[in-house]
């Protein structure tokens, strides 16, 4: 396996991301948009989820595919941003069609970025401006660290981020991820100097730091989230995508074995405070052979490219002014 051209999952033809935020607020949206609607899942394995229309992406619901997915900061108020990309699509005549009506489906998740130093004192909800933002900045290439989704997101430790990575398998199939990282746990080891993710980077993509050499079982460090008064702000959402012919049933499976790279790369994960969530979408590009071996492989793929997108996220967070939190490159260098 190796990953794809961009490192993104953009690498899956169909797929664009857009990037909106507001420095003022700290906080943002992420779109990841389908070029025609894809079928999709949807797993959730935390214990305080923010979502919308997850219920239609069940393999027995009707729905057959979405046209977009919006990861979003802002709490419930940031399931918003969904209604801005939804009537946007619904302008451009995009949507599940009912007799001569259109409805463009738009699941959406979201992470609580309220108590991370923003002013947070609007007076009309900002999301949904984010949205058709987020939907208009749309293309191939997009920002990871403090972008999008990501701009307001906190680690237990560290600055969290928007993240994204990919992986072409051997028989050609493509696999992406795509991630908003703000959970309760760490991304860095009990030592402060190394990614959980370490043993699964491809070609330094978060610094080349390498696995920590501290062996057995460490203490976790007390949070810093936790001092800075957002003990309850977390969640870490995602997507993963594959260009391989997958029914939702399918997808769903998928989505369950991403949630393995979610806790290989934040510990812990899963909580009874964070929202974890996965989705994952098809664009049916590449019939499969082997269905059984070759599932199996895209959700082991999709767990690689989740763990590596977490740890990208962390790595690519820059600092500004108002922190309450360092990034990881500052914390990595103060205990060099």
């Amino acid at each position: 396996m190796r990953p794809g051209p961009r490192n993104l999952i953009t690498d899956i033809t169909g797929l664009t991301v857009g990037n909106a935020q507001d420095d003022r607020l700290v906080s943002g949206t992420t779109v990841l948009l389908a070029e025609r609607p894809m079928p999709c899942a949807c797993v959730v394995m935390g214990g305080a989820p923010g979502t919308r229309e997850t219920d239609l992406l069940e393999p027995d619901k009707l729905a057959p595919g979405v046209d977009a997915v919006v990861l979003s900061g802002g709490s419930a108020f940031g399931l918003a941003a969904a209604q801005g990309v939804m009537d946007a699509l619904h302008a451009e005549g995009r949507g599940f069609a009912v007799l001569s009506a259109r409805v463009p489906i738009v699941p959406a998740a979201i992470l609580f970025d309220l108590l991370n130093g923003g002013d947070k004192g609007w007076s009309g909800n900002p999301y949904p401006a984010l949205g058709r933002a987020a939907l208009a900045d749309c293309g191939a290439d997009f920002a990871l660290g403090t972008a999008g989704a990501g701009t307001g997101a906190q680690t237990a430790q560290v600055k969290g981020g928007l993240g994204s990575a990919s992986l072409v398998l051997e028989d050609g199939i493509t696999v992406g991820a795509l991630v908003a990282v703000n959970p309760m746990g760490c991304a860095l080891t009990p030592s402060g100097r190394h990614f959980w993710a370490a043993p699964f980077e491809i070609d330094a993509e978060f610094g080349g730091l390498g696995p920590d050499s501290a062996m057995g079982l460490q203490p976790l460090p007390p949070s810093a989230k936790s001092a800075a008064m957002a003990a309850l702000g977390n969640t870490t959402i995602a997507a993963v995508a594959t260009d391989a012919a997958l029914d939702k049933a399918a997808l769903k499976r998928v989505a369950t074995a991403a949630h393995d790279g979610m806790a290989r790369a934040l510990v812990p994960s899963h909580s009874p405070h964070d929202g974890d969530l996965v989705f994952a979408l098809s664009s049916e590009a590449r019939p499969l052979t082997d269905p059984a071996a070759q599932i199996s492989a895209i959700g082991h793929a999709a767990a690689l490219c989740l763990a590596r997108a977490i740890a990208r996220a962390v790595w690519e967070a820059v600092p500004v002014p108002g922190d309450t939190l360092p990034t990881a490159r500052q914390r990595i260098d103060e205990r060099r």
